[in-house]
């Protein structure tokens, strides 16, 4: 779990736009961070899994 001093800092904005990080509004993850969804690789897998993200299925072939 990501620390809370580190999520808080996050969310503030930068001095400079260039030190922005992404992080995962759901749990904090810095790592594994999809652009397109807002979110790490886990929460995605998690809420895709449970159908909440619209458009999102589960490929199987």
């Amino acid at each position: 779990m990501a620390r809370k001093a580190s999520m808080e800092k996050a969310k503030r904005e930068p001095k400079f736009k260039v030190r922005k990080h992404n992080r995962c509004p759901l749990c904090g993850r810095p790592r594994a961070f999809l652009r397109k969804f807002n979110m790490c690789r886990i929460c995605f897998r998690k809420l895709a899994r449970e159908g909440k993200i619209p458009g999102v299925i589960k490929s199987s072939w």
